[in-house]
């Protein structure tokens, strides 16, 4: 015989497609005591990787908005053609190629510092931009960035470009998630904000 379960408790509505959490306990106690306690970085990786989905879509259409612009104007050209001959080192190519990136990273690391403020830590961020907390985003990708150049490299020496690829963004993603959670949006302000 069931036992009906105490008024309250049952599922909420438009949860239906929820993983029921005392059923997991009940049929795996192990397995669920040792990935629960994991469930809020696991739920905050989800996120953050679905944010990152869109802001590759971002990255990549301002990128090649920015590179159709840039040379389809001869003033900007001008000017990087110049900037190219002054210093000798790089083809005014190239730096069509890093004005129209480093254009569309800053466009798609403040959206991603943006819907991760709102989304992703919005328990530690209270839901607040913030220049400082933006500074640190900022570095944090920075950071994700040169591990993801870094990664290509090496993988490329042993594996062909694509999956080598894949591995970088793969290190980048890693990177990227840790600064944000440990550093940006440490669970430490989440205490402190609690307490004040």
């Amino acid at each position: 015989m069931r036992v009906p379960a105490p008024r309250g408790t049952g599922p909420r509505p438009g949860s239906r497609f929820m993983i029921p959490i005392d059923r997991l306990r009940t049929t795996f106690p192990r397995a669920t005591a040792l990935v629960e306690p994991h469930f809020d970085v696991l739920r905050k990786a989800i996120s953050f990787a679905l944010i990152g989905v869109i802001n590759v879509l971002v990255d990549a259409t301002v990128f090649f908005l920015s590179y159709s612009y840039v040379r389809s104007h001869e003033v900007a050209l001008r000017s990087l053609d110049a900037l190219a001959q002054s210093c000798a080192c790089t083809s005014r190519d190239t730096l069509v190629l890093v004005a129209s990136n480093i254009t569309s990273w800053v466009v798609a690391v403040s959206g991603s510092y943006a819907m991760n403020s709102f989304i992703t830590f919005a328990a530690e961020s209270g839901r607040r931009l913030r220049w400082s907390d933006y500074g640190a985003f900022v570095a944090s990708q920075t950071l994700g960035a040169i591990a993801n150049t870094t990664a290509l490299i090496v993988a490329a020496q042993f594996m062909p470009v694509l999956p080598a690829k894949g591995c970088a963004i793969l290190t980048a993603f890693m990177v990227n998630f840790s600064m944000t959670h440990f550093v940006v949006f440490s669970p430490r302000r989440k205490k402190a904000a609690r307490t004040g």
